[in-house]
């Protein structure tokens, strides 16, 4: 069943009639106490029967009372239990005026001791004075009217007593029970569990009302002294309604931080996504996790963990904005549920506000930790139409949050791995790697004197069926499912052995190869790509390796172990997107690369942009003070080729110097090339055939997706 489809009452009912139950509920109530006592009084009828019976029902009624109101022992449920079988046995056995008496003495009393209970005790007694009421005209149609002065005793009772007493019983329990839920904002509202939960409680007391009840009749009536002793199963009664009660409350309970659990967010999502449909508005689902919190537990054990959870949950509850719920999934894993929200925008600066507040310094015993969380948001209807769809949408944005050091992410279906089409992506991309269908193309790095400084090697899919797919596509889905380093590992292959047939032949050119953050961090990365290296018989010195600053943000000790052990055997590194990232200035000191390219997006408006022109001559000058060279990536046209010359830039990367080009066209424009001049500016264009197999949705590099290129500007 989809969560839309609800099993409660139409969407109108729930919105206009159920808020006025209460009300309508109370005031029936008290129409009916009002006619009945007049009906009462005019008939002369007594109030409670005398006698031994008489005192024997109120030692009884005294002693329920004192158990229902004793300190630590809060079981009152709206009359379900242990008083409503005596209302039950009195309404039998007395008739309508003294039922509802108990039944009215017993709310009084609770609601005078319990203050809890003060503010829903009209709505019970008024409950309890229609399910009474309803009992007593069930008899009344079966013909039985038991008063006080001419009660229905047990010596009376015919072989049709049985189903009227059933009758009663069923009557009784049913109105007091639907009027108790759906008048109770708190049951109404709460998830489907808490509501069968509660059903199988009434179950149980309603079999008890049948059993105990007639039993209380017969005491009464033939040996009334014994009726205090009733107050033992009675009591045991309560208490196994309120033990069943506590269990299934603690299975929607997280026990450590007191929030809702798992269970109840899934329950709970379920009847908010089918008021957002009623009401036509959206519904949002918020997913939250605490970045390196294992770091803690371990650093700190588990009793500190738990600590510092337990104040994370109080600042979660109070960040939580209006109508808004939290629960606990599990560890360090919070989610909070938006039941009626106007955008994607308006979830996502709550998720902003909560990740704000989980991130403020904690206490624990004196010393202060901050803990940082990232946050992923899923919109219902756009993102998902079922819970589970929902929670695993949030689920995927919040992951990227982490990877992207972003905090906060709204879901977006073009970066899901996970999707029906990706998956079969994914098989595919398994399968090209095996059958060597991916290819790779290089783009020259050329100075400004005309010498080529090297070759970036870029990853092309021609596809059997889809025909070209964008590396960024398929670039994105290695990266999330495990796949990176088997990519990496292939590129590195093919474009090592590339680089050594291009020496045998007498062209020494060095190639990059970007690697991604999971590559330097795997174990054994540095000896694996010495390895390649030695078999291929390509010295170090001819790879190079394109990383972001993001290498050194997931683990930083084992990034720079990494990066050291590479440049250790001779291989270069180069800074890729430069000024993209938050803290470049900081990484750059720490990381061992010998170039920096900057990044596209600043060198394509610097012939217009004061400030994109301002930020590369810095960043030329920076790179310059380190030692380091500089390259430009993105250039195409000559008013930025001269921009770029004039500010010291070491080379450019772009079309006006030629596009991603196969190996062997590759080797064609190297050739053609030849030594060239100092200073040379007439630099060959790329072939048609490589212009064409580089449009826009077959760009990319390994492992940064989004550098999309544009048709290929031939060079004056």
């Amino acid at each position: 069943m989809r969560p839309t489809e609800s099993t409660e009452p139409a969407p109108v009912l729930r919105r206009l009639v159920l808020p006025a139950l209460p009300w309508l509920a109370q005031a029936a109530g008290g129409l009916v106490f009002a006619l009945g006592a007049l009906y009462g009084l005019r008939q002369g009828h007594a109030l409670f029967p005398r006698g031994t019976a008489g005192w024997g029902l109120a030692v009884l009624t005294a002693v329920l009372i004192a158990h229902l109101v004793a300190p630590g022992r809060d079981r009152w449920s709206g009359g379900n239990g242990s008083s409503a079988a005596l209302t039950l046995a009195v309404l039998l056995l007395y008739g309508w005026i003294p039922a509802v008496a108990v039944s009215l003495l017993v709310i009084l009393a609770v609601a005078l001791v319990r203050r809890p209970h003060r503010r829903q005790a009209p709505l019970h007694g008024a409950v309890e004075i229609l399910g009474i009421s309803t009992a007593a005209l069930v008899l009344w149609t079966c013909g039985e009217h038991p008063t006080v002065e001419e009660p229905w005793e047990p010596g009376s009772w015919d072989l049709y007593a049985l189903p009227e007493l059933i009758a009663a019983a069923l009557a009784y329990v049913l109105v007091t029970r639907v009027l108790t839920w759906y008048g109770d904002p708190g049951h109404r509202e709460g998830p489907g569990l808490l509501a069968r939960a509660a059903l199988t409680r009434q179950g149980l007391g309603g079999a008890a009302l049948l059993g105990i009840a007639p039993l209380i009749i017969v005491v009464a009536v033939n040996t009334p002294v014994l009726l205090p002793l009733f107050a033992v199963p009675l009591i045991a009664l309560d208490s196994s309604l309120w033990m069943a009660r506590a269990r299934a409350e603690e299975q929607l309970r997280d026990p450590l931080t007191g929030l809702p659990n798992r269970q109840w967010l899934l329950e709970r999502t379920w009847h908010a996504l089918g008021e957002a449909e009623s009401t036509g508005r959206r519904a949002a689902l918020i997913l939250i996790d605490l970045d390196r919190f294992r770091a803690v537990n371990d650093t700190l054990g588990h009793r500190a963990g738990d600590r510092l959870l337990l104040q994370l949950a109080g600042r979660l509850r109070l960040a939580l904005p209006r109508g808004a719920e939290a629960a606990r999934l599990g560890g360090d894993e919070f989610a909070v549920l938006i039941p009626l929200t106007d955008s994607a925008t308006s979830a996502q600066r709550v998720a902003r506000t909560l990740v704000a507040a989980l991130g403020s310094p904690l206490d624990l015993d004196g010393m202060s930790l901050v803990l940082e969380a990232s946050a992923g948001v899923a919109v219902y209807p756009e993102h998902a139409t079922e819970t589970e769809g929902l929670l695993q949408r949030a689920d995927v944005a919040m992951y990227q949050a982490k990877r992207d050091r972003s905090g906060v992410e709204v879901y977006e279906a073009r970066r899901d791995g996970n999707t029906p089409d990706r998956l079969g992506l994914l098989g595919d991309l398994r399968r090209a790697l095996q059958a060597r269908e991916i290819a790779l193309h290089y783009q020259p790095k050329v100075g400004f004197d005309g010498r080529v400084v090297g070759l970036e090697a870029l990853v092309r899919w021609a596809h059997p069926e889809r025909g070209h797919v964008n590396p960024e596509e398929f670039i994105a889905i290695a990266e999330t499912s495990g796949l990176m380093p088997v990519l990496t590992e292939y590129v590195l292959e093919t474009a090592l052995a590339q680089v050594a047939d291009w020496r045998a032949a007498g062209l020494q050119v060095p190639v990059a190869v970007n690697v991604s953050p999971r590559d330097v961090h795997t174990p054994g990365f540095a000896g694996a790509v010495a390895a390649r290296l030695a078999r291929h018989g390509v010295p170090p010195g001819a790879l190079q390796l394109e990383i972001t600053e993001h290498v050194l943000l997931e683990d930083p000790q084992r990034a720079a172990d990494t990066l050291a052990g590479l440049t250790g055997h001779g291989v270069k590194m180069s800074l890729d997107d430069f000024g993209t990232g938050y803290s470049s200035l900081v990484h750059l000191r720490r990381l061992p690369v010998s170039e920096l390219k900057i990044d596209r997006s600043f060198v394509a408006r610097l012939a217009v942009d004061p400030e994109d022109l301002e930020i590369v001559r810095c960043t030329v000058d920076l790179a310059h003070s380190l030692g380091l060279r500089v390259v430009a990536e993105g250039v195409e046209d000559d008013e930025t080729w001269e921009h770029l010359r004039d500010l010291g830039c070491d080379a450019v990367q772009g079309w006006l110097v030629a596009a991603a080009m196969p190996p062997q066209e590759a080797t064609a424009w190297l050739r053609a090339r030849g030594p060239g001049p100092a200073g040379a500016r007439a630099l060959p264009a790329a072939p048609p055939a490589a212009r064409a197999a580089d449009e826009p949705a077959a760009a990319g590099s390994l492992p940064q997706p989004g550098e999309a290129e544009e048709p290929v500007k031939p060079v004056k």
